[in-house]
C-alpha cells in the first residue's frame, strides 16, 4: 500500500495537536499516500483511506458492508476493550442485504423530514428547560453536561416512549456501550445486559399497550406486513437507535460550538444573521476534526483504490473526517465558512448504511443552536481554545467537557 513492510505500521487513531485541529498525518496521507496501512487499538491492520472520492466509492459500493462476526476482519479494539463494536446486538441486527434494506425502510418512516419538523418545538422546549437550568445555577458551567449530553438522550427516549425518569440510565448505557477503553469486558456485559433486560420489559409493555412511539409503531407495522420482529431485533433496534443518536449527537453539539467560539467572529456572524443556521450546522459536520474512528468495510474481492489494489479480506477504514478536509473536493477545505453551499460533507456516510438518523441529527444540531443563540447571545469560551481536551476511548470523537461563561 505504497508503504513498505519495513516501515513502521502507524496506530490509528492518530494523535492531535488540538481538541478541534486535525492530525498532521491526514493530509500528508491525502497527498501521498491515500490508501496507507494502519494499526487499529487491538493490533490488527487496516488500509485507511483518506481521500474523498475514494471513501465515497468504498462506503458507497454495495458489495462490501460493516464486517461481521463471519469475516476474518480487523478489530477495531479487542474484546477486553471493544464496546458496542464486540456487543450482541451487531449479531442481531441485519447487517447487508434484503434483510438490512427492509429494517432500514421500516425504522426510516419515522425520520423523514416532515416528522422531524413536527418534533422541532418539543426540543426546542427541551433545549430551553436546559439551557435555563444551566443559566439558573449560574456561569461558568461546562455545556456538554448542561446541554450537549442530556438533550439527544432526552430526544430518544421521548421517541421510544421511555419514562423521563429514566433518562439518566439511558446515558449511562449509552456511555458504556460506545466506550472502547474506558469500561472492561465485565462492565460492559454487565451494562449490555441491564440495557437488554430493560427494554425486553419495555417491548412487551408496549405490545400490551401500544402508544405513539416509534416502538410501538414498529411492532403495528411489522405485525401488519406479516413480517412480526422478535423482541431481540425490537430490542436490538431500541438500543442501536440510542446508541446511535445519543453520543454521537451529544458530542456533536459540544463541538460545534466549541468551533463557532473558538473564533468568536463566527459566533457573532450568526448571532447577527440566524438565518445561516443552517448552513453553519453543516459546515461544523464537514470541519469536525475529532469525528472518531471512521466507518469500517470488509472488502469480499479485489478492489482497486487510488491506483492500489485492495486483496478480498483486507478491511478498509474510511475516514470521513479526513475525506472532508480534501482540497480537492472542497474549496479552501481547511477554512470553517459558515456560508458553504453546496455542502456534500461525508459526516454522515453515503451509500446503503449511511447514518439513518441523520435527519433528526441535523433537526437536534439546529435547534440547539438556534436556542442559544436566542437565549446566550453573549455565549463565549470561558477557557482557551487550546485548553480544550479531547475525550478518550469512545468510538466517536468529543470533548471531555465545555467550559463556557456569558
Amino acid at each position: 500500500m505504497r508503504q513498505s513492510d519495513a516501515e513502521q505500521v502507524p496506530r490509528f487513531p492518530f494523535e492531535a495537536p488540538g481538541a478541534l485541529e486535525p492530525p498532521v498525518e491526514w493530509a500528508k496521507l491525502r497527498e501521498g499516500c491515500p490508501v496507507a496501512k494502519v494499526r487499529l487499538a487491538s493490533g490488527d491492520e487496516a488500509a485507511l483511506i483518506t481521500r474523498y472520492a475514494d471513501v465515497k466509492s468504498v462506503l458507497s459500493d454495495r458489495r462490501f458492508t460493516r464486517p461481521t462476526p463471519a469475516d476474518d476482519a480487523a478489530r477495531v479494539a479487542d474484546t477486553e476493550s471493544g464496546g458496542v463494536f464486540n456487543s450482541e446486538m451487531a449479531t442481531v441486527m441485519p447487517q447487508h442485504g434484503a434483510a438490512h434494506l427492509n429494517w432500514r425502510r421500516m425504522v426510516g418512516k419515522w425520520f423523514t423530514a416532515k416528522r422531524m419538523n413536527a418534533l422541532r418545538p418539543g426540543i426546542a422546549a427541551m433545549a430551553e428547560q436546559l439551557i435555563g437550568e444551566m443559566v439558573a445555577k449560574g456561569g461558568p458551567a461546562d455545556l456538554k453536561a448542561g446541554l450537549a449530553f442530556p438533550l439527544p438522550v432526552w430526544v430518544i427516549c421521548d421517541m421510544l416512549g421511555v419514562p423521563d425518569s429514566d433518562r439518566d440510565r439511558f446515558a449511562h448505557w449509552s456511555d458504556v456501550m460506545l466506550s472502547m477503553t474506558r469500561y472492561t469486558q465485565e462492565e460492559f456485559d454487565a451494562t449490555q445486559a441491564e440495557f437488554g433486560e430493560y427494554m425486553g420489559a419495555h417491548i412487551a409493555a408496549k405490545r400490551a399497550e401500544p402508544g405513539e412511539d416509534l416502538l410501538s409503531a414498529l411492532i403495528a407495522d411489522t405485525d401488519a406486513e406479516g413480517e412480526r420482529w422478535s423482541d431481540a431485533l425490537l430490542t436490538a433496534t431500541g438500543i442501536g437507535l440510542l446508541i446511535a443518536g445519543h453520543e454521537t449527537t451529544a458530542n456533536m453539539i459540544a463541538k460545534m460550538v466549541a468551533m463557532l467560539l473558538a473564533d468568536r467572529t463566527r459566533w457573532e456572524q450568526l448571532v447577527a444573521d440566524p438565518s445561516l443556521v443552517r448552513t453553519a450546522v453543516e459546515e461544523a459536520l464537514r470541519w469536525d476534526a475529532n469525528a472518531g474512528v471512521g466507518m469500517l468495510r470488509y472488502l469480499t474481492e479485489d478492489f482497486e483504490v487510488a491506483g492500489t489494489v485492495l486483496p478480498s479480506g483486507t478491511t478498509a477504514m474510511c475516514s470521513m473526517a479526513a475525506a472532508n478536509r480534501d482540497e480537492t473536493a472542497f474549496e479552501a477545505a481547511a477554512e470553517m465558512d459558515l456560508r458553504r453551499s453546496p455542502n456534500p460533507h461525508l459526516a454522515f456516510g453515503v451509500g446503503a448504511h449511511a447514518c439513518l438518523g441523520q435527519p433528526l441529527a441535523r433537526t437536534e444540531l439546529q435547534v440547539a443552536l438556534e436556542v442559544l443563540l436566542r437565549m446566550l447571545p453573549s455565549l463565549e469560551l470561558a477557557v482557551p481554545a487550546e485548553e480544550l481536551r479531547r475525550i478518550e476511548g469512545l468510538a466517536v470523537g468529543g470533548l471531555r467537557e465545555l467550559p463556557v461563561r456569558w
